[in-house]
Parts: C-alpha cells; structure tokens; sequence
C-alpha cells in the first residue's frame, strides 16, 4: 500500500524564546500519560484539584502528539492569515454581536481596547465538526488533519483533564465528560489566532492587547508557543507570565466551569500583552480549543459533591430558575465583548452585567 501523502504547507517559523528574566507564574506541570489508569488519575487529581482551585491555570505535559505533530499543526494554523486574501476573509466573518457565535474570521479592529484604539487581533474560528462549514480555499487541503487534531484534543486531552476535575470535586468519573458531548448540540470550538500590533497602538493602550477577562466556557486548551505575552492575575494580585514549556499545553478553566463546581473552581483572570523587548516586531500564532459544555446545561453549581459540600457552595444567581444554559451563557459573553460601554469601577477594573452577574475586566 503506497505511503499517504499530506498536502504541502509552508514551515512557520516561531521566534525564539525571550531571554529576559520575568516574573513567572508558578503553574504546576500535569503529566497526562498518568491518567490512562485508575491509579494515575488518584495521583493527578489532587494536583489538579489543587491548580485549578488556587490558580485557575495548570501546564499538561506528555499528551500523546509528538515535537513534529505540534510543529505541524502551527504550520497549517498560519494558513488562515498568510495565504488567504482580504476579501475571502471577509466572505467568510459573521455578524458576531447578533448570533453569539464566533464563526469563521474575527477581523481586525472590532473590538474596543481603550483609548478609541481598536484590537488588532485576527483570529479564524471552526467548530469542532470542522468538515461541516466553510472554509477558505487554501485551508481546505488540511480540513481533514484538522479534525483528526481536533478529535485527539477533545478525546484524548479534553476527556482526561474533565475526569481528573471530577475527582477532585469526589464525583464519578464521567460527570464533566457526560456533558461534553462531541456529537452534543454545543459549541465548543477551535481557534488559529494572529497578534499583530503598531508602536503607537502599543502606546496608546499601555501595551495591553487584550483586556484581562476570564474566557467563558468551561476549559480552555492552549497549545504553548515562544512569543511570551499571556499573563495570569496570580492570587496575591500581581500579574505574572505564563512561561513556554516547548510541546506542552496551557490549560485553564472558564466561567462555566466555575458556576458548575459552585465557586470550588477558579475562572482567572488572565490578559495578554505587549511580548518582552527581545521578541517584540515577531508574530505570535496560537492555537486553541475553547471548550463549552453542551447547549442543554444549565450552569448550576453540582450540589451532590462532597468536596463541594464540605468548603462551601458560592452561587451566582439566587434563584435556580434565573441560572442560564451553556448556550445563553455564551452568547450572551460573546455578544457583549468588546462592543458594550463598561462601567469604571476604579482605574483598573471595568465591569457590565450579563445575565444578573457582574462581570470584570482589567486594564
């Protein structure tokens, strides 16, 4: 049988690690190879458990894809960016503030920083179906790899890290798993990113690209790459980097994740900025999966944990019946970001209400 052939894309050259001493965030390292037997999952829980009530954020390492694998997949992520023209692009964006949704192409400019400046942020978003939408012409060739990487994260990556969250909350294993159905009604779905930014936007937004916030759904997946530039509000309040471990992954839990868990897990606030001195004028591509619980769900906190039930249950609505679904929740979150008038609450922390809470966000 002949040797199946991949299409040809060009090799996307990261830029090198920064070599200035940062304050980094202290994530501890989840070794998933750990969690394909019972008695590697007692062991991760707890670290886990104890990451994601303390940080909200945690590194997984040893998750299955090789050095080349990961290469690969940053090589088709530039796709979308380098070899697409501008008016395919806008062929292809959707009128985010009236579906909720974030579908195809983010274009520059539409959400507002601060100071009358505009993102420059260009993102390209799949579900994670993948095949069923449209796509541009060039990246059609790799559609099929895509979802191959897209099962893998949310089978082999996404299912362990939900079991071990389960564990730490004493519940079965397949609590969180049970509700993130691949085939479910849902929208969790994939995002190539592209950071591009000038020196008097820099400036003008005190080098911040994008606002501190907490991500909405119930886990995010990032794949780790060099340009350092995400940074977490760590518990004492300093804001500190998140360090690149090469073929590693950051993971961090969402606003859905929180009110499930009733407050024992934390959705932080994390923001990215201006990259350090020596990586500034690079281009800095991610690569995510933003992961969302089933349409269905309503987002209250699960009671029947004994973990939960020792440390005490925060609730966000007080009334059950005002507790949206995963699928308000989110378009509500997505309709509003970037486009709404926040309230100043001090110099720092701008907030509105969504759906009866407050949210915040950092400047």
């Amino acid at each position: 049988m002949p040797a199946t052939t991949i299409p040809f894309v060009p090799h996307y050259v990261h830029a090198p690690p920064t070599e200035e001493d940062l304050e980094w965030a202290d994530l501890p390292i989840i070794d998933l190879s750990k969690a394909h037997t019972p008695e590697g999952r007692e062991e991760l829980a707890p670290l886990a458990r104890d990451a994601m009530r303390t940080y909200g954020f945690m590194y997984v390492a040893n998750h299955g894809l090789t050095e080349a694998q990961n290469e690969r997949i940053f090589d088709i992520a530039d796709v979308p960016f380098s070899q697409v023209d501008d008016d395919e692009k806008k062929q292809l964006t959707y009128d985010i503030k009236a579906t909720g949704l974030y579908k195809g192409y983010k274009l520059r400019q539409y959400w507002h920083i601060d100071n009358g400046i505009r993102d420059q942020i260009e993102h390209y978003n799949m579900h994670r179906w993948i095949t069923k939408e449209a796509h541009p012409n060039a990246l059609r060739p790799f559609l099929p790899e895509i979802l191959t990487f897209a099962e893998y994260n949310h089978y082999n990556i996404l299912h362990p890290i939900l079991r071990l969250l389960a564990r730490g909350l004493e519940l079965p294993e397949e609590t969180f798993v049970d509700i993130h159905g691949w085939d479910a009604k849902g929208e969790g779905w994939f995002r190539f990113m592209n950071y591009p930014r000038s020196t008097e936007e820099e400036e003008k937004t005190k080098n911040v690209w994008l606002k501190g916030h907490t991500d909405f759904g119930t886990v995010t997946i990032l794949w780790s790459q060099p340009v350092s530039g995400l940074q977490i509000m760590s518990p004492d309040g300093k804001w500190r980097w998140v360090k690149h471990i090469p073929n590693a992954l950051v993971v961090n839990i969402g606003d859905g994740m929180e009110f499930l868990s009733g407050g024992f897990y934390k959705g932080t606030i994390h923001r990215v900025r201006q990259p350090p001195a020596d990586q500034q004028g690079y281009p800095r591509l991610g690569v995510f999966y933003f992961v969302l619980a089933d349409d269905d769900v309503k987002l209250l906190p699960l009671t029947q944990s004994p973990a939960l039930q020792r440390t005490g249950i925060v609730r966000r609505w007080e009334n059950d019946e005002d507790v949206p679904t995963m699928e308000q929740w989110h378009k509500s979150r997505t309709s509003a970001y970037g486009q709404t008038q926040l309230t100043k609450k001090d110099d720092v922390v701008e907030e509105e209400v969504i759906g009866g809470v407050v949210v915040q966000h950092y400047n």
